[in-house]
């Protein structure tokens, strides 16, 4: 069985081809500038009005740049799905000057770009240049989403529904959405239109990553013990005990200090920490089920985790499959052999 699992980031998409009949090792793998950056720097190479079509993609830095083009006074048009990127409530879009049109709607005379966060023609293509042909029987996709919902902060509703989901503890991959995603996910949603065809395994890429760094060999033979997945972004925290998670925290990685860290981890793990203490301090928040104990030490991954070495923390480094990078997706993969 032939699996193709896209991890899609801030800073890099992360993909690997895995082939079930050979080791993880020898899997296909390409770490690949983001989406939404690519994007950006093509909004930046126009001088003119742009019509963003296509579907809700990871924002950031795409509309760092949408802004930066209104502000030279060009136009920028975007259909319903496409504007959903910017944000949910199409309302404070409109407020900042982009033009929300139909999807059917034609501006010919309007340079035109399409919004998605998976391209399987530019993957493929990236692979034939090395006689790589891109075929799969599944294929895994981790977008980050906090949910919408009218009149709830994001980060009040995504801890909501992590809440929701994280009634007892859960293995990581309990977290995966298979050929559907709730209509709250609107990030998500985008991506399985675009691939519905296919039939995807979504995830959101922190509990892909968490669910990845679990698979490590060595992580596999621990009993307690904390993932942290340092993002450029935002930073999310996992207690474990007998491969559950059993509480986690989320946070923006530039408010963390390493004393904050410590902190936090220390209350995640006896299980007395609070939403409000995270959210109240620009973090998403926090829930546990129940503490762990003591931990045998803090399993990192992400691509700022480095910031750990200042910490007191005994810290090791997950590599599933020997390869630090590839956190996301093997958690894609392993949802995905978890159900089949």
């Amino acid at each position: 069985m032939k699996i193709l699992a896209i991890d899609v980031g801030t800073g890099t998409q992360d993909i690997m081809l895995h082939d079930t009949n050979h080791s993880i090792e020898n899997s296909v793998k390409m770490v690949l500038p983001s989406p939404t950056k690519i994007m950006a720097d093509r909004i930046r190479k126009h001088h003119h009005d742009l019509f963003l079509t296509g579907d809700t993609m990871g924002g950031g830095p795409v509309n760092k740049a949408i802004k930066n083009h209104l502000d030279k006074g060009h136009r920028v048009l975007m259909t319903e799905q496409s504007a959903r990127t910017v944000r949910d409530d199409l309302e404070r879009v409109k407020s900042m000057g982009i033009e929300i049109v139909p999807s059917r709607e034609k501006h010919p005379n309007i340079a035109q770009l399409e919004l998605k966060d998976v391209d399987l023609s530019a993957i493929n293509g990236a692979l034939s240049n090395f006689d790589v042909k891109l075929e799969f029987d599944h294929i895994g996709v981790a977008v980050q989403d906090h949910g919408y919902h009218e009149g709830t902060g994001d980060r009040n509703f995504r801890f909501q529904k992590i809440k929701e989901n994280l009634n007892i503890p859960r293995p990581p991959e309990d977290f995966a959405y298979h050929d559907k995603v709730p209509e709250y996910f609107t990030r998500m949603q985008g991506v399985f239109r675009t691939l519905k065809e296919y039939h995807p395994t979504i995830m959101d890429s922190k509990f892909a990553s968490i669910s990845g760094a679990v698979l490590d060999t060595t992580v596999a033979e621990m009993n307690n013990y904390v993932v942290l997945d340092v993002g450029n972004g935002h930073t999310l925290a996992a207690s474990f005990k007998e491969g559950k998670i059993n509480g986690v925290f989320e946070h923006h990685t530039g408010l963390l200090t390493p004393r904050r860290i410590e902190e936090l981890i220390t209350r995640l793990s006896k299980g007395i920490i609070t939403h409000e203490e995270v959210h109240s301090e620009g973090g998403h928040g926090a829930w546990a089920v129940k503490g762990i104990g003591s931990f045998e030490c803090v399993v990192a991954t992400g691509p700022k985790r480095a910031i750990l070495k200042e910490t007191d923390l005994e810290i090791y480094n997950a590599a599933p499959g020997g390869d630090v990078m590839m956190t996301g997706p093997a958690g894609l993969i392993q949802a995905i052999m978890q159900r089949r």
